[in-house]
């Protein structure tokens, strides 16, 4: 009997173990990821790749973003939500390279893994970046535009931000290469519309307005693509339009002629990357201090090529 009343609290002491343990590992699997928006395209499919990671490695994933990629206060408080969550790994893509940096050093202080994805930012708290070259990806742009306008004439360019990475590198990448490499070329104007399409399309139509012999404009960004392509159709006017992103919107311009072409990433390889990241830091793993997701240029005579097919998204 008493061998018996022994195996059996052995056994119920087991199971406590097993099912506090179970718990404790349910708590530990929450992924947190925090984008910068959620009302393009692109970020729904970031967050498919998310998803499809945490399917796979047994995390629970959770996806979130303000409503446009404005609200940099809004994004700090759903992080600030995020972390009072305890959760077992963050995912940022910060609006303001700066501003998130005192609660992302409160993650790393609480022992949360930080993996930035898209837009980085200026610390070296996040133990990876999961984001496309977008320097690279924007002098790309720039080597396209030149090629459509003959390299000469007067450009511009409709940036998404001035406060993200993605928006200062694409920016840079962009008027850098021009710079270097097209010396007949002229920017003649930067401006920002937060990438907002309506926002975007009054700004272009300004600057087409002042500028009637303008050959080109580059669009950072989505939204910024769309409102540029917008505003050269509501003015009728003939100027080249490259763009950043794809979407079905954009995909229909870059079609029809409208956008001659534009940069595509690979956003569901950046969500799923994330959280592969996020995963092998739980796991005491080793990760590269950058993940290249890869971009592709794009026009309508290449959209149907599979390897090009297969990162646009709608």
């Amino acid at each position: 009997m008493t061998t018996r009343r022994t195996l059996l609290g052995a056994i119920s002491a087991l199971a406590l173990l097993v099912s506090g343990g179970a718990s404790f590992a349910q708590e530990a699997r929450e992924i947190a990821l925090i984008s910068k928006g959620f009302q393009h395209q692109f970020w729904q499919a970031v967050k498919a790749g998310a998803d499809k990671a945490g399917a796979e490695l047994g995390v629970t994933v959770t996806f979130e973003g303000p409503d446009n990629e404005t609200q940099v206060d809004r994004q700090i408080d759903m992080l600030a939500a995020a972390l009072s969550r305890n959760p077992a790994a963050i995912g940022f893509a910060a609006l303001d390279s700066q501003a998130a940096t005192p609660l992302l050093q409160q993650a790393k202080d609480a022992g949360i893994p930080v993996i930035a994805f898209d837009s980085g930012v200026d610390s070296d708290i996040p133990l990876t970046t999961a984001t496309t070259d977008n320097v690279a990806a924007a002098a790309l742009a720039a080597d396209k535009m030149a090629e459509l306008i003959g390299e000469e004439g007067k450009i511009a360019v409709v940036a998404h931000d001035q406060t993200s990475r993605t928006g200062i590198d694409r920016r840079d990448g962009f008027v850098n290469r021009i710079a270097e490499a097209y010396p007949n070329i002229e920017i003649v104007s930067v401006q920002y519309g937060g990438g907002d399409q309506l926002q975007s399309t009054e700004i272009t139509k300004s600057i087409l307005l002042a500028n009637p012999d303008l050959k080109g404009i580059f669009g950072t960004n989505e939204g910024s693509a769309i409102g540029v392509a917008n505003g050269k159709q509501e003015l009728n006017s003939q100027v080249v339009v490259i763009g950043f992103d794809s979407g079905a919107a954009q995909k229909g311009m870059v079609e029809s002629g409208l956008m001659n072409g534009a940069i595509t990433q690979n956003p569901v390889g950046i969500g799923y990357e994330t959280v592969k990241a996020a995963v092998t830091a739980l796991d005491g793993g080793e990760l590269p201090d950058i993940i290249d997701t890869g971009f592709f240029y794009y026009d309508a005579t290449n959209m149907d090529d599979p390897e090009i097919a297969a990162v646009l998204y709608d």
